[in-house]
């Protein structure tokens, strides 16, 4: 059997300005995300392995808010931005960079929308590192840290009247799930896994796709009508040896 083992590199993400110093973090690099750009690749900040998710549709989390300010203002954060504090930002550790959320305050009934642009925080038990400007109209910059809810919004629009707006996305938009093993840029080696693959788990196929022109033959297992089921079987392929795969929506 042939195995995939991830390769660490020594590439710091841009800056997890979120997280402060003394933080040791790393990309990992492995087959399954080949042609990824580095901020949507599985990473490890102090030996702790985090992995973006491939999609916002439907993200709903409950967990502590926390805020950073003027300690980090100016400084870049994990998609290159300079970071604002006196902008509607924050840090979350998996969702994709760009997403829009609206967070509820669970103490005090306020809520606001706050754009990801940065990972964070690296707290046991905190969900989100809001901007000064965030965490004030939300009402967290006395308490240090409030109760919240966090919801996956559209991309911002603009209605009849010109108006920015976001509208929620459906709980459960996805219809069913894949397990992603590798990604090689010749299609006969991607046919060649997919054939063992299926061997030993009943179902794989072979997705072509573009990056940057260049051509990537995506091998991916099953197809799930869950998240937790599909997170089952990528626990159950890793432990056959083919490591840092990871889960995607199949539409």
């Amino acid at each position: 059997m042939q195995k995939f083992k991830a390769v660490p590199v020594v590439c710091v993400l841009l800056l997890l300005t979120a997280c402060g110093g003394g933080y040791q973090t790393r990309v990992l690099d492995s087959p399954a995300t080949a042609g990824l750009k580095p901020h949507q690749k599985p990473y490890t900040v102090n030996g702790q392995r985090y992995q973006p998710l491939a999609s916002h549709h439907g993200f709903v989390q409950e967990g502590l808010a926390s805020w950073y300010g003027r300690k980090f203002h100016g400084r870049k954060t994990s998609n290159g931005e300079i970071y604002n504090m006196y902008a509607m930002t924050a840090a979350h550790k998996t969702l994709p960079l760009g997403t829009c959320v609206r967070v509820h305050n669970l103490a005090n009934g306020r809520q606001t929308v706050v754009r990801i642009n940065d990972r964070g925080p690296f707290v046991q038990g905190r969900i989100i590192d809001l901007s000064y400007s965030a965490a004030n109209k939300l009402g967290v910059v006395g308490p240090g840290t409030a109760p919240v809810k966090i919801v996956a919004l559209r991309y911002p629009e603009q209605d009849a009247g010109g108006r920015t707006v976001y509208r929620s996305i459906a709980r459960n938009p996805v219809s069913s799930y894949a397990v992603q093993v590798a990604s090689f840029s010749s299609g006969a080696n991607a046919q060649r896994l997919a054939e063992e693959l299926r061997s030993r788990f009943g179902a794989a196929s072979v997705y072509r796709s573009q990056v940057n022109g260049n051509d990537f033959f995506r091998v991916r297992v099953g197809k799930y009508a869950s998240l937790d089921a599909a997170e089952s079987a990528r626990l159950s392929i890793e432990g056959h040896g083919f490591n840092n795969c990871w889960v995607v929506a199949m539409d």
